[in-house]
């Protein structure tokens, strides 16, 4: 999915220099679980980090990705 966006990006860009996918932003980010594998694949096809996740419904629940903590979380399941 993420290259075919960062392609409709580039093709519909009136821009000689097109701006592409810079950083991904997770939403429902507030369990630590299968969305790891797709956070994981998203910024490998991109190379691109995630700048932000969010763990509940407002702008106030928007979080810097603590990957430390992602991992911890994971071993501890």
């Amino acid at each position: 999915m993420q290259v075919k966006f960062n392609q409709a990006l580039a093709d519909h860009s009136m821009s000689d220099h097109p701006r592409l996918i810079d950083g991904i932003v997770l939403t429902k980010f507030d369990t630590i679980d299968d969305k790891v594998g797709a956070a994981i694949s998203m910024t490998y096809i991109t190379s691109q980090p995630i700048v932000f996740v969010g763990t509940g419904q407002t702008y106030n629940d928007l979080r810097s990705l603590n990957a430390r903590a992602v991992v911890n979380a994971l071993m501890k399941a």
